[in-house]
C-alpha cells in the first residue's frame, strides 16, 4: 500500500509536468498529427492542443494510459523489473494512471487560476487602494473630530461640558403591562 502511495504522489506531480510542458509547446503532438492525419485533417497553425493540454476526458485517459503502456513494456522486456508479473505491478500501473490524469487536471486548474489573477491583478490592485485611501480618510475623520473638541477646550480653557440633564425615567415593560391590566 505504501508504494502505491508513493507512485500516486510521484504520478500526480508527473501529470503536472506533463500538463505545463505541453502548455508551453506541442511539438511532439504536432509531428503524430502530420504523421497520422491528411493534410486536410491536420492541425491548424494556431491550434495549441497537445496529448493532454486542452484534451477532453476520454482522450487524455487514452493519451496517457498508452504511454504508460509503452514504459511498461519497455520495462518489462528490457529490463529485469517485471511490472506485470504481481497484483503490485498491476495496482501501481493503475494508480499511475490515475494520479497523472488527476495531475494534468491540478496543473489545469494551477494554470487557469494564474491567468485568472494576472488578468484580474490591476482592479484588485485599484480596489486595494482606494480601500487603503477611504481608511485613511477614515482615520483623519475620526481625529479631526477629536482634535476640533480638544482644540475647543484648550480655547476656552475648560473641559468640554456634557450635557447632564436628568432623563426621565421610564417604565419597565412589566410595569406598563400591569398598568394595562394584561398582568
Amino acid at each position: 500500500m505504501t508504494i502505491e502511495l508513493i507512485v500516486f504522489v510521484v504520478a500526480i506531480l508527473f501529470g503536472v509536468l506533463l500538463y505545463w510542458r505541453e502548455s508551453n509547446g506541442n511539438g511532439l503532438y504536432r509531428f503524430v498529427n502530420k504523421i497520422v492525419n491528411s493534410k486536410e485533417l491536420q492541425m491548424k497553425k494556431g491550434d495549441r492542443t497537445g496529448f493532454v493540454f486542452q484534451q477532453k476526458f476520454v482522450l487524455r485517459i487514452v493519451f496517457v494510459t498508452f504511454l504508460f503502456i509503452i514504459i511498461s513494456l519497455i520495462l518489462q522486456f528490457f529490463t529485469p523489473f517485471k511490472p506485470f508479473g504481481s497484483y503490485n505491478g498491476v495496482s501501481t500501473f493503475a494508480s499511475s494512471i490515475v494520479g497523472t490524469v488527476l495531475g494534468t487536471y491540478l496543473a489545469n486548474f494551477v494554470l487557469k487560476s494564474g491567468k485568472i489573477v494576472d488578468e484580474k491583478s490591476e482592479t484588485l490592485t485599484e480596489m486595494v487602494s482606494e480601500t487603503i485611501e477611504k481608511g485613511k480618510e477614515l482615520l483623519d475623520d475620526i481625529t479631526t473630530k477629536d482634535d476640533n473638541v480638544n482644540s475647543i477646550a484648550v480655547e476656552n480653557d475648560e473641559a468640554p461640558k456634557i450635557d447632564e440633564t436628568p432623563k426621565e425615567e421610564k417604565k419597565s415593560a412589566r410595569e406598563r403591562l400591569k398598568d394595562k391590566g394584561l398582568m
